[in-house]
């Protein structure tokens, strides 16, 4: 825990050293751009870390005559840390522009329990007596914070490839970070579809396409890919990767499937946004596909009619809480999570993994995974 906390620290040191290295790149152009640092620098000030933690991990997996001595070994060394510690904080820097392209495509007004990044824009628009709609001043320049966001994120993780002792290793860490940021795009456009064309699919195919959203959305930018980037980085082989990759996808999936349940019946002040938010939003999770396949022909009804309707009063969300609880999909969707959890930590055994390094990645398999609501 203490390494970890190490990692976190050193993570956010790290942000915070870029951020001010950017600063006056920017606010040279003009002053009126200094909300563009100031709402990067809120929106990469808190979160768990998880992406920062998995990369670390990754590279902390692969033998020392790699990667050299670092934290937890008797002789820290911060300088062999800055590769990974840049690829780690770069991740953090990436999810942030995701997350404010996501709230901006959900329509969605919290982040970690304050005001999301468009709606921040919105404020800014309205306290100024600006001319125009605040809400479109508002998506617009969220747009661009998350456009700049992602290619900080890009920015960083060259600083760090840079410092590696091994170039190919380099190479390979950017071509997996290159795949993550792809399919993360193409899980963000799927999301979409599903909340639209859910209508005109058949119903035994909705589980599956959930499923799908949730690998390339989700599962293997938050998990996997951390995991791969700061192993590769270190210089591991192609069976070390595959067993990183056995590990993450499952455990990503478990990861989402528990998002997704906290999304639905969350406490707003454990998870930062409004209890049923992804009602509102529309969601076709893995948890309303199972639901609609138990519920009866009234209720499945009932369920399409409400889901996605942004207008949903408390007493409406817990109608729709209470129905997908009756369906049994809570219990099934619990029965996945350990399920893919087992698959995860099996494909642990027998690994070239370090059983210390096992350890560490069993222990954030269960912080992941057991969050509460």
């Amino acid at each position: 825990m203490a390494e970890s906390n190490q990692l976190i620290d050193l993570v956010h040191s790290r942000i915070d050293e870029f951020l001010k290295t950017r600063q006056p790149i920017v606010t040279s152009i003009s002053p009126d751009l200094t909300p563009l640092v100031d709402f990067s620098r809120q929106f990469l000030s808190g979160g768990k870390r998880f992406r920062a933690l998995f990369c670390y991990w990754g590279w902390q997996s692969v033998g020392t005559s790699a990667r050299g001595a670092g934290i937890g070994t008797s002789v820290p060394n911060e300088a062999r840390l800055q590769p990974v510690i840049s690829a780690a904080a770069a991740l953090e820097i990436f999810h942030a522009a995701a997350l404010v392209h996501d709230d901006i495509i959900d329509n969605s007004d919290t982040r970690r329990g304050a005001a999301s990044a468009h709606k921040l824009f919105e404020g800014m628009h309205g306290g100024n007596s600006w001319a125009g709609s605040q809400i479109e001043f508002g998506r617009a320049a969220a747009i661009l914070l998350g456009d700049l966001l992602l290619g900080w994120s890009d920015e960083l993780l060259d600083e760090g490839l840079r410092l590696a002792p091994d170039s190919s290793a380099a190479r390979a860490a950017r071509e997996e970070f290159n795949r993550m940021r792809t399919e993360v795009t193409a899980g963000q456009y799927l999301d979409i579809l599903e909340e639209r064309a859910w209508l005109t699919q058949h119903e035994s195919e909705l589980f599956d396409r959930a499923l799908r959203v949730i690998v390339f959305k989700s599962a293997k930018y938050s998990v996997q890919a951390p995991l791969v980037i700061g192993a590769a980085l270190a210089g591991a082989g192609p069976e070390h990767l595959d067993a990183l990759r056995a590990f993450g996808l499952p455990l990503g999936i478990a990861f989402q499937l528990r998002d997704d349940l906290l999304g639905v019946f969350g406490d707003a002040s454990v998870t930062g946004k409004p209890s049923g938010d992804d009602l509102r939003e529309g969601k076709r999770t893995v948890l309303i596909a199972l639901a609609r396949v138990s519920m009866p022909e009234a209720g499945r009804r009932e369920l399409d009619a409400l889901l996605g309707d942004s207008l949903l009063d408390s007493s409406q969300i817990a109608l729709l809480q209470a129905a997908i609880i009756e369906s049994g999909a809570v219990e099934q969707v619990e029965v996945l999570i350990a399920s893919y959890v087992a698959e995860a930590l099996g494909a642990l055994e027998g690994s070239p993994i370090s059983p210390e390094v096992t350890s560490r990645l069993m222990e954030l398999a269960e912080t992941v995974t057991r969050r509460t609501f």
